[in-house]
């Protein structure tokens, strides 16, 4: 019986965006969609909400809501999910903080939900 070859794993440790980590552009957006997506679905999800009651607190049809539950988040701006996480009744704080210290780098938007 033949070993089988061993390959080599590189684990290589994230930087907390998944989308920064697959070099993919606006990394930084897509992850706040990601995020307010995950806010929204959470408080359907918590509420029992039907994607009829759900597109009805959204003023959306309900092919939008279906995109939502499946994580298309192409479909929205960052701006549009921040008013249907308002419409379901949940509050957003934008808080900007000082850098820690002088850095070419730029400052992150990050968003947590509970």
């Amino acid at each position: 019986m033949a070993k089988a070859a061993r390959k080599t794993v590189r684990i290589v440790r994230s930087s907390g965006n998944v989308f920064a980590d697959l070099d993919l552009p606006n990394a930084a957006e897509l992850d706040t969609k990601a995020r307010l997506v995950f806010a929204i679905n959470r408080v359907r999800v918590a509420r029992k909400l039907t994607p009829a009651r759900t597109a009805a607190l959204l003023e959306i049809k309900q092919p939008l809501v279906l995109a939502l539950t499946r994580y298309r988040i192409e479909k929205f701006s960052v701006e549009r999910l921040m008013t249907f996480v308002t419409a379901l009744g949940c509050d957003i704080e934008i808080r900007i903080t000082r850098p820690r210290r002088l850095t070419s780098r730029p400052g992150r938007i990050l968003v947590v939900a509970p």
